[in-house]
C-alpha cells in the first residue's frame, strides 16, 4: 500500500500528465484551471495544495521540457553522429513509452510562436538552444566527414525541425506506434549524415 508521501506525489505527476495532455490539445488560453482539475478527478481546491495557480503549473512544465532537450549533451557518444542517433533512439523509447513526451514537443513548439509566453517563461526559452548546441557538434563532425557539407547551423535546423514535426505528428496521431507508420531513425540522422558514415 502506497504511504501518504507516495500518493501525493503520484496525485502530483498525474495533475501534470493531464495538464500537459490538455494544454496541447487546447493550448493555454484555452485551457482552465477547472479543466485539469476534472481530468484528473478532483476538486480545484484539492488540485491548489499542490499548485497555486495554472501559471505555475505551467511554468514547471515548461521547465521540465527544457531540460529535457539537455538530455542529448549529457549524453556519452564515440563519434559525433552517436550524438544524435542516441538521442534520436532514446526519444522515439520514451515517446512510445510516456504519452506525455509527445505532447510536451507540441507545447514547446507553440511556446516558439509566442503561445503563453509569460516573462519567466521567456526566461527559461532564452535558456533553451539546442539548434545552437547541435550546431556546434555539426561543425567539429564535418572536418572529418561524419556530417555533410553545409551551414551548420542549418543542417542542425533541419534535423530539429523534422524531429519536431514527427513529435507533434505522434501527439496528434499516437497510433503510429502500433500501426507500424513511425519513420525510420536512419532518415532522419540521413539529414545531416556525411560521407564518412554513408552505409549505402
Amino acid at each position: 500500500m502506497a504511504t501518504r508521501d507516495e500518493q501525493k506525489e503520484q496525485r502530483r505527476e498525474l495533475i501534470i500528465d493531464k495538464a500537459i495532455e490538455l494544454f496541447a490539445k487546447k493550448g493555454y488560453a484555452e485551457t482552465k484551471i477547472g479543466d485539469i482539475a476534472q481530468a484528473a478527478d478532483m476538486s480545484v481546491g484539492l488540485m491548489f495544495h499542490y499548485f497555486e495557480s495554472k501559471e505555475k503549473l505551467f511554468e514547471e512544465i515548461v521547465q521540465y521540457g527544457a531540460k529535457a532537450t539537455d538530455t542529448p549533451r549529457e549524453m556519452n557518444f564515440e563519434n559525433p553522429l552517436d550524438y544524435f542517433e542516441g538521442f534520436l533512439k532514446a526519444l522515439f523509447q520514451y515517446a512510445r513509452e510516456y504519452p506525455r513526451v509527445p505532447y510536451l514537443f507540441m507545447i514547446m513548439g507553440r511556446l516558439g510562436r509566442g503561445e503563453g509566453v509569460t516573462p519567466h517563461i521567456k526566461e527559461i526559452i532564452n535558456g533553451m538552444n539546442q539548434v545552437e548546441q547541435s550546431a556546434e557538434v555539426i561543425a567539429a563532425g564535418q572536418e572529418y566527414g561524419y556530417f555533410r557539407e553545409g551551414d551548420p547551423r542549418l543542417l542542425s535546423l533541419a534535423f530539429w525541425s523534422s524531429v519536431q514535426g514527427i513529435m507533434e505528428r505522434l501527439a496528434v496521431s499516437p497510433e503510429m506506434f502500433s500501426s507500424g507508420r513511425m519513420p525510420e531513425t536512419e532518415w532522419i540522422i540521413d539529414i545531416i549524415r556525411g560521407r564518412k558514415n554513408d552505409q549505402s
